[in-house]
């Protein structure tokens, strides 16, 4: 058993002791004894005189351990101590503390890697995220972004006014958006349930119930593949407004994005996947069906889009419905270009199964998408509001996934029963956290913004 304390109270952060002995005089030291702890990451040995670096979640700082006054040092690199001492310059003018105690608090039994980008396997920053936290002060900064980031979505949308609730993970029927469910069993009911896809029905049943403006920020999970901006666990953002539309919601959703990135960065300039970006709103708006005419990819016909992407070398040997047709155009023509912060709207019914139409053409719907740096990172609607209506956008997707399309929505006649109860106009949106992380971090890869990313299972040895 460990004979190492239990505890070690009352420490200070290290960014504030590091602070605190920059306004010392090299060789003098503070008035007030401070007390740290962290994990040693270099030793230099210089005679009865050892230099320590310690690091905690807040930064480094360099420790100062005269033999004559702190002792034998039993120290490994990657231990865990705890150390009390002074604020103090090093006689170079290195931030130090000089150490009266140390006491070991963790015993390191695997050596760390002397340089992590050196390991072979790449999949070991992600496989072994503690070992790329330990020796990345960037990944470190990353995830204290991140946290920074969901913070201030919290705070933007408590300030307006927004209640957060939770709705079920595990449910009788999926549904809320294009995709294809988990599923599992449940041995005491006796019945297949679904990991959701969304949290859109359940919060819109809460619209109705009159709670007026929700929210819920959570995992979703879709089995969908693994690429530079999809894992199947992520976690997702959606809120619903009662008495507003989806251009009350493009309102919204750029001004909750300025404020979260002027909370987590100081400013709403970032640089992604190569380009600079400013996301201070009001961000450019343009039509999907204008940007899809652009590209003489607008028809209604399933076989004459299919012919138009043919012959320009799109893979559509997958794609058996026209929605399926639209979205690849979508992905393959628009999507690249809207580099600036841009709201893509008015949609195809086909493709919006819980949209009000628009009051010009019965065929489109008030929904928008947004994206930066050719990346979409959510998606909005006016919401529908009408049961019989719903019935027969439900009955629509069915046809679609008669059709081939595994990601059709099943429908919910729950869901069609708490609409006929009536429920307000109503604004709502969705929003990828992990992608808006990506953003406001600069990322690449979705890899990099989740803690513990999918991996395939490694072979048993």
């Amino acid at each position: 058993m460990s004979d190492t304390p239990k505890r070690f109270p009352d420490r200070d952060e290290i960014a504030a002791v590091h602070a605190e002995a920059e306004g010392v005089e090299p060789g003098a030291e503070g008035a007030a004894e401070r007390r740290l702890a962290g994990r040693v990451m270099a030793r230099r040995d210089m005679g009865k005189l050892v230099f320590l670096d310690l690091v905690d979640r807040s930064g480094r700082i360099q420790l100062l351990c005269p033999e004559a006054r702190t002792g034998i040092v039993d120290v490994h690199l990657g231990d865990v101590v705890g150390v009390t001492g002074r604020p103090t310059k090093s006689r170079r003018g290195e931030p130090s503390l000089i150490v009266d105690e140390l006491v070991l608090l963790s015993r390191i039994r695997s050596p760390l890697p002397d340089t992590f980008h050196g390991l072979t396997d790449i999949e070991q920053r992600y496989r072994k995220r503690y070992l790329d936290l330990l020796m990345n002060d960037e990944v470190r900064s990353d995830f204290l972004l991140r946290a920074r980031i969901v913070s201030a979505v919290r705070r933007y949308l408590d300030s307006e006014g927004f209640v957060e609730v939770e709705t079920p993970m595990l449910q009788p029927r999926y549904g809320g958006a294009f995709a294809e469910p988990f599923v599992t069993h449940h041995n005491v009911l006796d019945q297949d349930l679904y990991l959701r896809i969304a949290t859109e029905l359940y919060l819109k049943r809460l619209i109705v119930g009159g709670l007026e403006k929700v929210y819920e920020l959570g995992k979703d999970f879709r089995n969908e593949g693994v690429t530079y901006k999809n894992n199947p666990e992520f976690t997702m953002l959606e809120w619903y407004e009662a008495y507003a539309d989806y251009r009350d919601t493009m309102r919204r959703i750029e001004s909750l994005i300025e404020f979260v990135a002027l909370a987590a960065l100081g400013t709403t300039k970032v640089t992604f996947k190569g380009h600079e970006v400013d996301v201070k709103a009001p961000w450019r708006r343009v039509r999907l069906i204008d940007e899809l005419k652009e590209f003489d990819l607008w028809t209604a016909d399933y076989d004459d889009l299919k012919q138009r992407l043919e012959s320009r070398g799109v893979d559509v040997s997958h794609d058996k419905t026209w929605s399926q047709l639209v979205d690849k155009a979508v992905t393959a023509y628009i999507e690249p270009r809207l580099i600036e912060p841009t709201i893509l709207y008015d949609y195809p019914i086909e493709l919006s199964p819980f949209a009000r139409v628009t009051e010009d053409d019965p065929r489109i719907v008030e929904r928008f998408e947004y994206y930066v740096g050719g990346m979409e990172l959510g998606n909005a609607f006016s919401e529908l509001n009408d049961a019989e209506e719903q019935a027969s956008r439900f009955a629509m997707q069915a046809a679609e996934g008669a059709g081939g399309n595994v990601e059709a929505e099943q429908g919910d006649p729950d869901y069609v029963e708490a609409l006929s109860y009536g429920m307000p106009p109503t604004g709502g949106i969705g929003l990828g956290i992990d992608r808006l992380v990506m953003v406001l971090a600069g990322k690449d890869s979705i890899r990099d913004v989740i803690l513990f990313p999918a991996q395939r299972e490694r072979p048993a040895p």
